[in-house]
C-alpha cells in the first residue's frame, strides 16, 4: 500500500494495466514526453516506449477516432482529452461510432476504449476548462460513464474501465487531483480525508463498474452524489446535524439501482447533489428513478442541489458550486416536510 493522490493513483492504474496487457496503449495531447498537463501519465513513455505511450496532434476527434479503429482491431486505447470541455469535437465519434459498433456489427466488433478527461471546476480555469458534461454521455446508449471520488476508487475503476469491452468515459474531478478538499470550507487539506481513501495498493486490483458505495450510513435521508460532491455532502450533513446516508454512485452508467432503492426505501427522503447545471442534469434522471421505484416510501419531495443554469461563472465559481450551506438547507427542508 502507498499513500497516493488521485493523480498518482490514476497513473498507477495505467501502469498496472499496461504491464499486464501489451495491447493497452496510452495517447493524447502532451501525454508522452511531457506526462500530461496534470502529470497523470508522467513516466509511462519512459517505461513503455513511444509505441505504447505517445503524443497526439491537437485533434480530439482524431484522437478518439483513431482509438476506435485501434480498438476494433484488438488494441485497448486509454486516451486523454486534456479537459472535459475539449471533448465536443470528439462527441460525434463517441456517440455516433464508439457507442454503436457492438450493436451495428451484431457483436462481431467491440470498442474497448477509455476516454479520460478532467472534469469540473475549482482551479479557476474559466469557462472552457471547468464544465461538467457527464449528463451528455449518460444519455447515450452503448457507453459507460465513471466519476471517481477518491484515489482508491480512481485506480480500481480505471483498470476495470480499461478491461471493459465497451467504451468508457472516465471523468476525473480535478478539484480532487492533488488531495481532498475540506468540504466545510472548499479548500484543499492534507492528508487524504478521515476515511484514509489515500491508501492505495501498488499492485493490480479492480473496482467493479456499476456498484455504488455508502460513504456515510444514516437513517433520515439519502444523499445521492458522485465525485467532488461526496465531500460537500459529508460536510453539509455534519453542519446540519442530519443523520444522512451518503451514496457515492461512482458510475452513473451503469447505475446501481439496487443501492439507491435500498437506501431511499430505508430513509424515506432523498437529496441529490451535483456540480453540473440543474436543467437536464443527471440529477433529473436520478429523481425519475427514485420517483418510479420508491414513490410509496417517500415522506418528502425529492430535492436537487446543483450548479446554476448559467454559463460557467469564472469570477464566481465558488458561489456557483453547491456548498455545505445550500446542501444543508436542502437536508433540513426534507426533514421538516410533513
Amino acid at each position: 500500500m502507498s499513500r497516493m493522490t488521485m493523480i498518482q493513483a490514476i497513473r498507477s492504474g495505467m501502469d498496472n494495466a499496461m504491464e499486464k496487457d501489451d495491447n493497452v496503449v496510452v495517447f493524447g495531447e502532451d501525454v508522452g514526453f511531457f506526462g500530461g498537463v496534470f502529470r497523470c501519465t508522467q513516466g509511462l513513455q519512459e517505461k513503455y516506449g513511444r509505441q505504447r505511450c505517445f503524443d497526439a496532434p491537437i485533434s480530439e476527434s482524431g484522437i478518439v477516432g483513431a482509438a476506435i479503429g485501434m480498438a476494433a482491431y484488438g488494441i485497448r486505447p486509454c486516451v486523454e482529452i486534456q479537459f472535459a470541455d475539449y471533448m465536443y469535437p470528439a462527441y460525434d465519434q463517441i456517440t455516433q461510432e464508439a457507442s454503436r459498433i457492438r450493436y451495428r456489427s451484431a457483436n462481431d466488433f467491440t470498442v474497448p476504449i477509455v476516454v479520460r478527461m478532467p472534469t469540473g471546476g475549482g482551479i479557476f480555469g474559466g469557462q472552457t476548462h471547468s464544465q461538467s458534461p457527464e449528463a451528455l454521455f449518460a444519455h447515450v446508449s452503448g457507453i459507460k460513464t465513471v466519476i471517481p471520488s477518491n484515489p482508491y476508487d480512481a485506480k480500481g475503476l480505471l483498470i476495470s474501465a480499461i478491461e471493459d469491452e465497451d467504451p468508457v468515459m472516465f471523468l476525473e474531478p480535478k478539484r480532487l487531483y492533488n488531495g481532498p478538499f475540506d468540504g466545510h470550507h472548499d479548500r484543499p487539506v492534507t492528508p487524504w480525508s478521515k476515511h484514509e481513501f489515500g491508501e492505495v495498493p501498488d499492485d493490480y486490483y479492480t473496482v467493479p463498474l456499476g456498484k455504488a458505495a455508502v460513504r456515510r450510513e444514516g437513517a433520515d435521508v439519502t444523499v445521492l452524489v458522485y465525485g467532488t460532491m461526496v465531500y460537500v455532502a459529508e460536510a453539509a450533513a455534519e453542519e446540519a446535524g442530519v443523520d444522512a446516508e451518503i451514496i457515492d454512485l461512482r458510475t452513473i452508467l451503469p447505475l446501481d439501482l439496487e443501492a439507491i432503492e435500498e437506501s431511499v426505501r430505508k430513509t424515506g427522503r432523498c437529496v441529490i447533489v451535483h456540480e453540473a447545471t440543474k436543467t437536464c442534469g443527471f440529477g433529473a434522471e436520478l429523481m425519475a428513478v427514485v420517483a418510479e421505484s420508491c414513490f410509496y416510501h417517500l415522506e418528502a419531495p425529492i430535492i436537487r442541489v446543483t450548479g446554476y443554469d448559467t454559463p460557467y461563472p469564472h469570477a464566481h465559481e465558488w458561489e456557483y458550486f453547491p456548498g455545505p450551506k445550500r446542501v444543508g438547507d436542502a437536508l433540513k427542508k426534507v426533514m421538516e416536510a410533513a
